[in-house]
């Protein structure tokens, strides 16, 4: 990086901390403004917060890097999010707003009892929690890779950052940063699509670029196959992908405190329904920049493992002239996959589709011999060291940046990503902050309150999630990819948040009792079910796609609270004898 980057980048965060400071300096030491945002919030501003606040540094990392090695399949995930829109706008948004509750959970308390309350209050914590320090990890490997800097120090001071604004503003200091940080994002993405498409060989155009990325069957998006195995498919999509975004948007206090902040209901809805709108093309382009990206690499040359941090391993061990060696088969086949494609390219132009079908055949026999090149490149890692990290899915977008943009253009697709980063965890923490207050603290505590008691409660709880969070990035790992991380910890805990409630929404007949053990209950059978048939996917053993837990949570939920109150009312009322 040149100076001109360090300047671009430097602006920008500094900018956004001190812009989320100066707006809310006047705002009131009262819960309504540093809890509530003021309510007082336009739709454009709630859908731009809404969408920024999903829109971590996971999704510009993460996201490109999905669709470079598995293709535009991961959109499906998202085909449930209009739904949830609607749905949410007509049944939880109206209720909120009715109760004038500040945290979703508050609702809860109202239609069952305290103990579920802070039941589903802490299962938020326990998940979000662990968001939150992922979000802060992402950003890391990003300067850890520009600066070489350890990973942990950079945990810190990210995690800092964010803090600063987060705890002096509340609420309102992340809605009102999120705007000019969604801005940023739009503006950097659309800047590397353009400037990946203006370097491709001249012939290549946009029409033919999409073709090559077809022939390598990086196009393909719909899958209507209704195996549970796969993970992305239509169908787990518009059920699994439903649930999820029912209760990722209308029960996880990061949104919720976000559409609260509505100046009416009419203006919260219309945040959502913006967001319902926009999400799925806004992800398709973010997929597609990563399959631009994958395009570029056919014509340029690419490393045979994309963390620099790994390779620097191997090639200071005992192994380095295996890997030599292998990095010179692999120059050999990316001559290959030039010439393959320039062939296809031409059969394309000439139209002889019995040309075009042999091209394409030999460019994914290509493409699997370089899968079985990377897969021994890992191989060599792990001998070299057996904790190098050999996932380099979240490595490709930030490899591409570095060593292919100008100057310049670097700092601003890094500001795309820590901006992200720091719109999201400042979301997560704010409403960490927020239910650690109000719904576990103060609720449960026996001496008396005031505002302004809540609001230095929610700084200090806001303050200890922050650190709670650096401490969980210094720990964490690639996993498989980031964004499925995040997304695998939620489809964890959403669909039994759903499921409790949608029992306060629409089954009058349940009662406390009922949903608070069967809650229990259901979430012990959930992490049963995800470590059996989804973590050995490690091993290869996958039989069930994370996405199904969101369903298979929320259904559990609903039917053994149902048993549980049957059963209830038999024990107490049993059946007279004749």
């Amino acid at each position: 990086m040149e100076l001109i980057d360090w300047l671009v980048l430097a602006f920008t965060l500094t900018f956004i901390v001190a812009y989320g400071v100066w707006k809310t300096r006047l705002n009131k030491n009262n819960v309504k403004d540093y809890i509530g945002g003021g309510r007082d919030s336009k739709w454009w501003t709630i859908g731009l917060s809404v969408m920024a606040t999903q829109a971590s540094a996971i999704t510009f990392l993460s996201t490109p890097g999905q669709a470079f090695h598995g293709g535009m399949g991961f959109v499906q995930f998202y085909f449930g999010v209009p739904i949830a829109m609607v749905i949410i706008c007509l049944v939880f948004i109206p209720i909120y707003h009715k109760l004038k509750v500040y945290t979703a959970y508050e609702f809860l308390e109202n239609r069952f009892d305290l103990k579920t309350r802070t039941l589903a209050a802490i299962l938020f914590l326990i998940q979000r929690g662990l968001a939150a320090g992922i979000t802060i990890f992402a950003p890391s490997i990003i300067l850890s890779a520009i600066l070489g800097w350890d990973l942990k120090i950079l945990n810190v001071i990210l995690g800092m950052l964010v803090i600063i604004y987060t705890v002096s503003g509340g609420t309102k200091a992340v809605s009102v940063t999120q705007k000019q940080q969604m801005f940023i994002i739009m503006t950097g993405m659309f800047v590397a699509f353009f400037f990946i498409l203006g370097h491709l060989p001249q012939e290549i155009s946009l029409n033919k670029a999409l073709k090559i990325a077809g022939a390598s069957n990086k196009l393909d998006i719909l899958d209507f196959s209704f195996s549970t195995e796969k993970r992305y498919t239509f169908w787990s999509g518009i059920t699994g992908g439903l649930f999820l975004a029912l209760s990722y948007f209308g029960t996880d206090q990061s949104q919720v405190q976000r559409y609260l902040s509505g100046k009416s209901v009419r203006e919260s809805q219309m945040g959502l329904i913006f967001n319902g709108i926009l999400k799925i093309p806004m992800q398709f382009f973010i997929l597609l920049v990563g399959v631009m990206v994958f395009v570029f690499y056919q014509y340029n040359a690419s490393p045979l493992n994309f963390n620099p941090a790994a390779t620097k391993t191997v090639l200071e061990s005992s192994h380095a002239d295996d890997y030599m060696l292998l990095q010179k088969a692999q120059n050999k086949l990316e001559i290959e996959k030039k010439i393959a494609q320039n062939k296809f390219s031409a059969a394309i132009e000439l139209k002889e589709y019995k040309a075009i079908a042999i091209a394409k055949q030999h460019i994914i026999n290509l493409n699997k011999k370089d899968s079985i090149n990377r897969v021994a490149a890992k191989a060599l890692i792990t001998k070299a060291d057996i904790n190098a990290e050999t996932n380099d899915k979240d490595y490709v977008f930030i490899h591409f940046i570095l060593n292919n943009l100008p100057n310049g253009l670097i700092g601003l697709l890094l500001a795309v990503i820590l901006s992200a980063a720091m719109s999201s965890t400042a979301s997560e923490l704010n409403a960490l902050g927020t239910i650690t207050a109000l719904d576990i603290y103060k609720r449960n505590k026996t001496s008396p309150s005031s505002e302004e008691k809540d609001v230095n409660a929610s700084k200090i709880f806001t303050l200890i999630w922050g650190i709670i969070a650096i401490i969980i990035a210094c720990i964490a790992n690639l996993f498989d990819n980031l964004i499925q991380l995040v997304n695998i910890i939620g489809s964890i805990f959403y669909g039994n948040v759903l499921g409790i409630f949608l029992l306060a929404f629409f089954f009058k007949f349940i009662r406390g009792n009922a949903v608070f053990f069967s809650a229990i209950v259901t979430q012990i059978i959930v992490i049963l079910i995800y470590y059996n048939l989804i973590y050995i996917y490690e091993s290869g053993e996958e039989k069930l796609g994370y996405l199904w837990l969101n369903f298979i949570g929320c259904a559990l939920v609903i039917t053994i609270a149902i048993l549980f109150e049957g059963l209830e009312r038999v024990l107490k009322n049993p059946p007279l004898k004749t």
